[in-house]
């Protein structure tokens, strides 16, 4: 009796790590060099995203006008979200992405306390992983 019990938990088990394999595969890749922009109030605004990616998950780093600062974020499908931690004189700023990924450019919103920009990214042939 207790055998006809398992069955049915190691087939679940085995179906979640299925999907899970399947949705890391269909995930956008997103590791490389970017050169993301972004217009607003101060003008345009260029700077290099480097992201390690791990499946559905990345980090990495975004270097610009202001320094460096930490990346990390997620990929499902093409829909990609990333939140850019960057250190001000005011404490910590989460300035948070999301957008779509299409092969070597994605472009979407950039959200920063109450502003909103739109933002696009190009990868950098040279470093592409």
């Amino acid at each position: 009796m207790k055998r006809i019990a398992i069955l049915p938990a190691i087939l679940i088990v085995f179906a979640l790590a299925f999907a899970v394999s399947v949705s890391a595969q269909d995930a956008a890749k997103v590791g490389g060099n970017w050169e993301l922009t972004m217009h607003g109030g101060q003008g345009t605004m260029t700077f290099t995203l480097t992201l390690q990616q791990d499946g559905t998950s990345f980090k990495g780093s975004s270097k610009g006008q202001r320094g460096e600062s930490p990346v990390d974020g997620t990929v499902d499908g093409n829909k990609i979200r990333f939140t850019i931690h960057r250190t001000t004189p005011n404490g910590e700023r989460l300035l948070e992405y999301s957008g779509t990924v299409d092969g070597d450019s994605m472009k979407g919103t950039a959200k920063f306390g109450e502003n909103e920009r739109e933002w696009s990214a190009t990868r950098s042939k040279a470093a592409a992983q």
